[in-house]
This record gives C-alpha cells, structure tokens and sequence, in this order.
C-alpha cells in the first residue's frame, strides 16, 4: 500500500502520455524530420520541470521520500558520458520509434508486441549490471 501513490503518479503520467500522442510513432517520426514542434514541446516542458525540480532540490526545499535532502556529485567532469549516453538512446528512440519510457503505456495500450522491446531493455539493463564492474565510471 506505500507504493500504491507511485503507482497513481505512473498511471497518471503514461494517460497524459497517451492523451498527449506522445506514444505515437507519427509524431516520433515527425520529430526527427523536423516537421512538428508537437514532441520538442513535450521534451522541453519535461526539461524544465526537471530542472527546477533539480533547483529545489539542490537548495533544500523539497526532500526525497525518506525525507532526507539529496546531495548531487560533480559531474563537470564527466559530460563526455552523457554526450555518448544520450547518443546510443537517441539512436535506439530513432530505430524503435518509441521513448524507452512509453514501452510501458504501449504495453498498456494493448500493443503487446512491445514485450519484446521491454525484455531487450531489461535484457540490456542486466549486462549492464554484470559487466558494470569492467566498465569505466
């Protein structure tokens, strides 16, 4: 029952998803040809979300669940992670057509087919865990 708030805020999160044709393959499409703002206003209003979130945060006024206040590590060092990250997920958004975040409301949605996309990224997510150890952080 504690978690049943989160999944309230998940199932409302992947409704506004679907309500908003963020789901939608067209609009991802559309997105990379640069043929719609539809996505990019999506993508920006998230961003800014979460960077006042990170704002708060940082300054103390709001605390994680177990009421304790967050503590960020310097990351200045260490962009070129992020550049290649962010590469290899847009690259994966690009070839699928679906945010790794809306496998779960497809899903939802009755697209089935999507179990595979879902076992491939936890299949990824469990490499990633064994090989953790040999990798550069």
């Amino acid at each position: 029952m504690k978690l049943f708030k989160f999944m309230v805020v998940g199932f409302m999160f992947g409704f506004g998803m679907w309500k908003l044709e963020a789901i939608s393959t067209f609009r991802i499409i559309e997105m990379f040809h640069f043929q719609s703002f539809h996505m990019y206003g999506i993508i920006m209003t998230g961003v800014a979300i979460g960077i006042i979130i990170t704002q708060l945060f940082k300054k103390g006024k709001v605390k994680t669940v177990e009421g304790i206040t967050h503590q960020f590590n310097d990351k200045s060092h260490e962009w070129w992670r992020y550049i290649l990250g962010g590469t290899i997920f847009g690259m994966g958004w690009a070839l699928t057509g679906v945010c790794s975040g809306m496998m779960f409301v497809l899903m939802g949605s009755g697209y089935t087919v999507f179990a595979v996309f879902i076992g491939s990224a936890m299949l990824g997510t469990f490499a990633y865990g064994y090989f953790r150890k040999v990798l550069p952080h």
